[in-house]
């Protein structure tokens, strides 16, 4: 059983599983459709991504400009510091975001629904991060924003690292810039 966690952007909910724990380990239902359902969530996910990363590695903030992408987002192993941002034209909370400390302990899952940009940043030594979308990744439809976008103003936590960024993450424009909207997505 999955119980769902509102944000204060709408959509965006904190998704916690109940854990079956003893001696041997534990057992958990990491998504149920049904849950989903009943929650009045209707998604139909159709792909499942995994990455491994290194403490100070930020991978971000990402999205898809024609196909955007529902995410079901959480950490197999390890902790990362994750982050949505809502895209959504005429949204109260365009431009604003949420930002969920997720991890192998806590068990918490982010779904972050279409016209949002995604990243996140690795806390722990490592992380094995896995995630579920809603529509097929595109590489020629790859947009993004600025991990340090002074409009969002994300609050990312310090480290003893630098962080670690891709080539082409660091040459997206700001959100002032771009103007990026998602028409139609809730």
């Amino acid at each position: 059983m999955l119980t769902f966690e509102k944000t204060p952007i709408s959509g965006v909910y904190v998704i916690t599983p109940k854990v079956f724990g003893d001696e041997r380990g534990y057992f958990m239902e990491t998504y149920s459709d049904q849950d989903f359902r009943n929650a009045g969530l209707n998604y139909v996910f159709v792909q499942d991504n995994q990455s491994s990363s290194t403490k100070g590695v930020l991978r971000g903030l990402h999205f898809q400009k024609t196909y955007p992408q529902a995410k079901l987002v959480r950490v197999l192993k390890g902790e990362v510091y994750d982050v949505a941002i809502d895209l959504r034209e005429g949204s109260d909370t365009y431009g604003k975001y949420v930002g969920v400390v997720l991890s192998e302990e806590n068990k918490k899952q982010l779904l972050i629904p279409r016209g949002f940009a995604h990243g996140f940043l690795v806390l722990s030594e490592t992380a094995e991060f896995a995630y579920k979308c809603d529509e097929f990744y595109h590489p020629e439809d790859e947009g993004g924003l600025p991990y340090n976008d002074p409009s969002v103003a994300i609050d990312w936590p310090k480290l003893d690292v630098e962080y670690k960024l891709s080539e082409k993450d660091g040459k997206h424009p700001p959100l002032a810039e771009s103007k990026v909207t998602f028409k139609g997505e809730s």
